[in-house]
């Protein structure tokens, strides 16, 4: 559920929904990690394709694009679709097709199934 920054603790709390990417929680950000990298470690994620999406989301999500070159654009389609999209509900429904595709790109990326110009071998 999306609720404004200043009332996720207490509808947290009274509803027992585990409060995501706001400051000071458990899935929020720690030092140069965002959210994405504290769940990961916390289920003890290590799928490599998981960990090189891991990288991307970073680089999206705090601030450096630069980490990966995918970040980048990761970035920009993200804020494209908070543009394009006033309920949060819509747009994640939406977006998620974008990571879905990110951990299938790093997955084949993994098994060397691209060649340098992005097309299947």
């Amino acid at each position: 559920m999306y609720v404004p920054t200043a009332d996720v603790m207490n509808v947290a709390q009274q509803t027992g929904a585990i409060p995501y990417d706001v400051p000071g929680v458990e899935f929020g950000h720690h030092g140069d990690r965002c959210s994405f990298d504290a769940f990961l470690a916390k289920y003890r994620f290590t799928d490599p394709p998981l960990q090189k999406l891991a990288r991307i989301v970073r680089g999206a999500d705090t601030g450096k694009p630069e980490l990966t070159p995918e970040a980048a654009g990761l970035l920009a389609i993200s804020r494209g679709l908070s543009l394009n999209f006033e309920d949060d509900h819509e747009m994640l429904e939406r977006g998620v097709i974008v990571y879905d595709a990110l951990y299938a790109w790093c997955r084949e990326q993994g098994r060397g199934k691209e060649t340098a110009n992005g097309k299947p071998r």
